[in-house]
């Protein structure tokens, strides 16, 4: 059955009986159905088997199961179903694991040093590079397999930047780590139908292709937004689908043809910011976007919103209709560089929660601090076909949205200015 549906470098992760075995593969090269097939096959093979499965978040955790479940289907083999919630340091964390009739277990988490203990089992970390506190879930996972030396340890992903355990594991894991490297052009030559330069073409993203695709460990010193920090803030799924307005915040970053339009609004708790919604628009009427902008603003106690060029309309109309809980926000350099700081800060101060989503992290990730030949700065990404940072930039406005009272941020820009040169002069 598997040699019916397995590409080659597919069969030769399956056929590997190392102990411990890394896989560094491209995006969509099918890395985890090649992984949880294994690990099925083992647990219907060898009864008693339990095999322990972290994703980076509980909605990635939940496609994993989903896949061993399509596999077993596949064998006809009958599994029970069970899901669970439990705390876990104030957390709620869902555990969803499928029992067989010979007594094999697979339990799939989302990644955490507390919920990785306690087990006694054969191991797999899907896209390990991006999972949270790293080291912390390795130092909680790798004595799982200490006692038994038939258990064995699986690593997945594709890479994450030059950091984090999972490069130091492909870097300097040591011989005893069997090593599977996956590019999409060796994909393509084992028989993956896709066109990998139709695809460079249409990402429009050389760094990104180099990294996602090639499988490049590439250094983010240009990156304004480290992968650290970013890793940092994302949280699990919040459940909750509502939110109390008067601690919500709204940003709107305008765009039309070429970039998306994205509304992003902030709960505050305590003194961290959760992301309660990202509201992607792409190409859609401004009758519609100024619909959707209206309907959440009674929603929340304050919206910044983008009044450069194309979103200057909406952002007056908005102010009009609801007075100073909308502030408009030109994009100056001067300004971006106080949203892009202001975010940048409160990441580093780790009062930003975010859901684990791959779009929204690479557009934080685009964002660079570029000083010009003249040498000023300014903050910019790349425009492609996925936009141009504008989660990014709605996010910082939201934030901007959310932490300041006295006035539009243009105002207070030309304020320090004016305070610097004050005092220059004496």
């Amino acid at each position: 059955m598997a040699s019916e549906v397995l590409l080659p470098y597919q069969r030769r992760w399956l056929l590997d009986r190392s102990r411990f075995k890394i896989g560094l593969w491209s995006r969509q090269t099918g890395k985890s159905f090649a992984g949880t097939l294994e690990a099925v096959i083992d647990a219907v093979e060898r009864p008693g088997t339990l095999w322990v499965m972290l994703s980076a978040g509980e909605r990635q955790s939940r496609e994993l199961a989903e896949k061993a479940k399509v596999h077993l289907e596949a064998m006809r083999q009958v599994g029970e179903w069970m899901e669970s919630r439990f705390f876990e340091g104030g957390e709620a964390v869902t555990q969803l694991e499928i029992r067989l009739p010979n007594r094999s277990r697979l339990i799939f988490l989302p990644a955490n040093p507390r919920t990785a203990r306690g087990y006694t089992g054969n191991v797999f970390l899907d896209e390990f590079a991006f999972h949270q506190d790293s080291h912390a879930i390795w130092a909680a996972l790798f004595p799982i397999v200490t006692r038994r030396p038939d258990l064995k340890l699986r690593i997945m992903s594709t890479p994450a930047g030059p950091q984090g355990k999972f490069y130091e594991l492909w870097e300097k894991g040591g011989a005893m780590w069997s090593r599977h490297k996956v590019t999409i052009y060796d994909a393509v030559r084992d028989g993956l139908p896709v066109d990998p330069e139709e695809l460079r073409q249409a990402l429009a993203d050389e760094w990104v292709w180099r990294q996602e695709y090639l499988c490049e460990f590439l250094s983010e010193e240009e990156a304004f937004l480290p992968w650290s920090l970013i890793l940092e803030a994302e949280a699990r799924e919040d459940p909750r689908g509502d939110w109390d307005p008067d601690r919500a915040y709204l940003g709107m970053d305008v765009g039309r043809h070429r970039d998306l339009t994205v509304l992003a609004v902030l709960e505050r708790v305590g003194d961290v910011y959760y992301l309660r919604l990202l509201e992607v628009l792409e190409r859609t009427p401004f009758a519609h976007q100024e619909a959707r902008l209206h309907a959440l603003l009674p929603r929340v106690r304050r919206a910044c919103v983008d009044a450069t060029g194309l979103g200057e309309m909406l952002a007056e109309n908005a102010r009009r209709a609801f007075g100073y809980k909308v502030e408009p926000v030109k994009f100056t350099p001067e300004v971006k560089a106080d949203l892009a700081q202001r975010l940048r800060l409160f990441f580093e101060d780790r009062r930003v929660r975010i859901p684990s989503d791959r779009a929204l992290r690479e557009d934080l990730h685009s964002v660079r601090r570029i000083v010009t030949p003249s040498g000023n700065v300014r903050y910019d990404a790349e425009r492609s076909e996925r936009g141009h940072a504008d989660r990014f930039w709605a996010l910082a406005l939201a934030l901007h949205a959310a932490e300041t009272r006295r006035g539009p941020v243009e105002y207070r820009s030309v304020a320090r200015r004016l305070f610097a040169g004050w005092k220059g002069a004496f």
